[in-house]
């Protein structure tokens, strides 16, 4: 049987003459002859699937009910439309954690944001399913391992815990599944052999290689040359045909975790885990490939060269990759920096990777983080950048970008004294069609229309979180100038129409902001656990009525005293007509 390349394959996979599942009977019979059970539930899917439509075969037409996405792909260097394969069902991969230690702010870059890209696809009609997987079996874990003195695996299971926890409390729920490499070896297995029968793969001394020079498409994912491509050193080097072959399968070594295979006891590597795990999840060729802009190349680069290969058709048909966050500059929260993307995309690999936060940069564990400054402001943070531009992190902008998020905290509180109702427990659409509404000429409503309108265009513009969060911000002061100019207060006539419509354009409010993860319950307060900040909060309440009793008695030296001393630490009192409220100072 004629073996393709990826450049080939992808060419006929455009002109639509090329069937995905038909994988070629010899690998079967390869994996049957070394390792009869490992390879009988790959052939039984295989078999199955082959029943079914062919999924590339043609390109799904969009639905009237879906909107005009539009996606950057970094194959082809361009904004693309958004055209599922199979319509409205999307397959989403994004490369996971290797857990050997624990998690650190740079690692919830690109669930935030790719968290944010379900939720916005499943509001616009769109059936997701997205993976994460986790990397359980690697160097950095078998040297944790040793440093510690327990095995990998514990190492591997308190460490997803740690991750698992942190997008908790980033709002990060969309995941529905999280495979785990160590759970998928005869699928590992079955798909190195396979690639080996075809001849994209050689075996030297119980290791496994990737020969690069059988793929003439290799490099197009990174855009680089033969001599950038340079694969594993080290005692591996030797063993290897070319210099960027890459490993499929390592024998083992003394003292290290193992596993049984054709090719000898050993462990995969690092590329081959994504081809097998996605594979068997979301099929031979999915929608959408993400991940951080560091892993491009040799990952990426080396998952679509086995996963093409192997299958005889693309892996994937978008790939996606966000910015790196670094260590540096102040950045400003709302302003035109956090809206353009152009840097981005001019930025080379290189220059972000150069200044990445890592745990090699000494970057600490983000538990303590989210306690000081709270999982909804981390994740604001993140989503005021465009996903494609660099993250710039220091204390000072996390601090600026609490400090906006305050001011939605203040509306919502205002909403809530003058309409009796909180704003989290407002019913908003979940979809997009759900959410057209006429204004009928209230100046409020077509306002908010206008500015909704605004948000959708921002977000089908390749997933614009930062100028989707400027609209944000533009709704929020056209709020606040509608209270302001109708007088609206506690006690309130909650039927007078300017009340109405304030609860329909907040309505609007609530709608988009849960399209981005924010604002779906009320805010944590940072510092400490519940306990703690409600015993804050009355110690703070009863400091409040002091400082009243005082005024009232014409003591208001005891009040300012009162007052400043709360400001000293970190306590700022908000005196309104229907009363003080107080936050934290940022």
């Amino acid at each position: 049987m004629k073996r393709a390349d990826s450049a080939t394959i992808e060419r006929a996979w455009k002109a639509g003459s090329i069937q995905a599942g038909l994988i070629p009977y010899t690998s079967w019979l390869f994996q049957f002859a070394r390792t009869p059970r490992l390879c009988f539930f790959p052939i039984a899917r295989t078999l199955m699937s082959m029943t079914a439509a062919d999924p590339t075969s043609s390109v799904a037409s969009p639905s009237t009910s879906q909107p005009a996405i539009r996606v950057y792909n970094t194959l082809s260097k361009t904004k693309e439309p958004f055209l599922p394969l199979r319509a409205p069902r999307v397959g989403m991969y994004l490369c996971g954690p290797t857990v050997y230690a624990e998690s650190h702010i740079g690692h919830m870059v690109g669930p935030v944001i790719f968290d944010t890209i379900k939720r916005y696809l499943t509001y616009s009609g769109f059936e997701v399913t997205w993976v994460v997987n986790i990397t359980d079996v690697d160097d950095k874990l078998i040297k944790k391992s040793k440093e510690r003195g327990i095995p990998m695996s514990q190492i591997a299971v308190e460490m997803t815990a740690d991750y698992l926890a942190n997008l908790r409390e980033l709002g990060v729920n969309q995941i529905d599944h999280l495979p785990r490499a160590t759970d998928h070896m005869p699928q590992i297995i079955a798909f190195i052999g396979s690639l080996e029968s075809k001849g994209f793969a050689y075996a030297i001394d119980g290791d496994v290689f990737f020969d690069v020079t059988k793929d003439p498409g290799y490099g197009q994912l990174s855009n680089r040359s033969v001599e950038d491509q340079q694969g594993e050193g080290g005692g591996a080097a030797a063993k290897k045909r070319n210099p960027g072959d890459f490993a499929l399968w390592k024998s083992a070594r003394p003292g290290e975790p193992y596993w049984e295979s054709p090719w000898g006891d050993g462990r995969p590597g690092w590329h081959i885990e994504c081809s097998a795990m996605s594979h068997e999840i979301l099929g031979e060729t999915f929608d959408i490939h993400g991940g951080g802009l560091d892993l491009m190349f040799p990952h990426h680069e080396n998952e679509r060269a086995q996963s093409t290969c192997c299958h005889g058709a693309p892996m994937v048909k978008y790939w996606m990759h966000n910015g790196l966050m670094r260590a540096g500059e102040k950045g400003k929260v709302g302003g035109k920096s956090d809206r353009e993307n152009a840097a981005a995309e001019a930025a080379s690999v290189e220059e972000q990777a150069s200044g990445k936060i890592s745990r090699s940069k000494g970057a600490g564990g983000l538990a303590d983080l989210i306690r000081s400054q709270t999982g909804e402001r981390i994740r604001f943070f993140l989503l005021r950048t465009q996903y494609r531009s660099t993250i710039v992190y220091n204390e000072e902008t996390l601090a600026e970008a609490g400090t906006s998020l305050e001011a939605f905290y203040r509306y919502f509180d205002r909403f809530e004294e003058i309409t009796g109702s909180s704003f989290y427990d407002l019913t908003a659409a979940t979809r997009r069609a759900e959410g057209s509404f006429d204004p009928a000429g209230d100046a409020l409503l077509t306002e908010i229309h206008a500015i909704r309108e605004k948000f959708l265009a921002a977000m089908d513009d390749d997933f614009n979180t930062g100028a989707a969060i400027s609209v944000l911000f533009d709704a929020l002061r056209t709020l606040n100038r509608h209270v302001d100019a109708n007088q609206l207060a506690a006690g309130a006539d909650v039927k007078s129409p300017a009340v109405e419509s304030l609860v329909k354009a907040t309505s609007v409010i609530a709608e988009l902001s849960r399209v981005l993860g924010l604002f779906a319950k009320p805010p944590a307060t940072s510092g400490g656990d519940e306990a703690d900040a409600e015993l804050l909060d009355s110690v703070v309440h009863l400091l409040i009525n002091l400082r009243k009793e005082a005024r009232e008695r014409k003591d208001y030296a005891t009040g300012d005293a009162i007052r400043d001393r709360l400001a000293d630490l970190g306590v700022a009192l908000l005196d309104k007509k229907e009363g003080t409220s107080w936050e934290r100072k940022s």
